[in-house]
């Protein structure tokens, strides 16, 4: 599925890594940076979410929601957040409801083989729900940086 700006996000449930059942509809009202990373634990996405970590005051100060997607299970997620301290929701996908629905599945090319795999895309969905902005070339050092400046703040 091809989402453009403008577009209503897809709404969707999934357990975070403790469990609990998060909605999309749940957020209404608020801006959600709904981030799809590759794999828990691998340099990129760590420094993707540690740098959501460093800057998630700044962030809840604006009233922005952070929500991880990714296809590892609960168990991953709940090791990943432990290790490096996340303070936000890292959402379950193991059989890429979401992800394939944000069309955040695809051929991904490393180190010249090809293969199928989770893009690395962030979506800002404003508080009525709609696509804000899509980020699909993340620097993952400098995420944050990048959604405040596409937000203009």
């Amino acid at each position: 599925m091809n989402l453009n700006i403008g577009d209503t996000a897809p709404d969707f449930s999934a357990k975070d890594q403790n469990g609990n059942l998060i909605h999309l509809s749940d957020y209404r009202g608020k801006t959600v940076v709904l981030y799809f990373y590759p794999k828990d634990n691998t340099p990129g996405c760590t420094k993707e979410a540690c740098n959501f970590r460093d800057n998630y005051s700044q962030l809840l100060e604006k009233g922005i929601v952070v929500l991880g997607v990714s296809a590892d299970d609960e168990a991953s997620h709940r090791k990943f957040a432990e290790k490096f301290n996340l303070p936000f929701s890292l959402l379950v996908d193991t059989d890429k409801k979401i992800i394939q629905s944000y069309g955040a599945w695809g051929e991904k090319n490393m180190y010249g083989k090809k293969s199928m795999g989770v893009l690395r895309i962030t979506f800002i969905i404003d508080p009525q729900g709609k696509i804000k902005e899509i980020i699909k070339k993340v620097d993952t050092e400098n995420a944050t940086e990048q959604v405040l400046k596409k937000l203009g703040s």
